[in-house]
């Protein structure tokens, strides 16, 4: 069995409300989360390391990232793929 204070349950029977979904699915995403959270990995998230290939500040690698963002962005606007 699981408790959870009122002031909790009242905003999670708020949100389902306004979310159109039941207050049953907001707790088991919540535990999907948490139980997430907790679990151990056999191996670590990012198992490579790539070498630069160029020599660039930080702020010149922000600006590439974002540039490359802004350029997926509009190949969807655009209806590209």
């Amino acid at each position: 069995m699981v408790y959870a204070d009122e002031e909790d349950l009242a905003i999670i029977k708020e949100a389902a409300r306004r979310y159109g979904v039941s207050e049953a699915e907001l707790i088991r995403k919540a535990i999907h989360r948490a139980a997430m959270s907790s679990r151990i990995w056999d191996e670590p998230f990012f198992s490579k390391t790539y070498k630069r290939i160029r020599n660039e500040g930080y702020e010149e690698a922000k600006e590439a990232v974002w540039r490359e963002q802004l350029d997926r962005y509009r190949a969807t606007r655009n209806g590209d793929s």
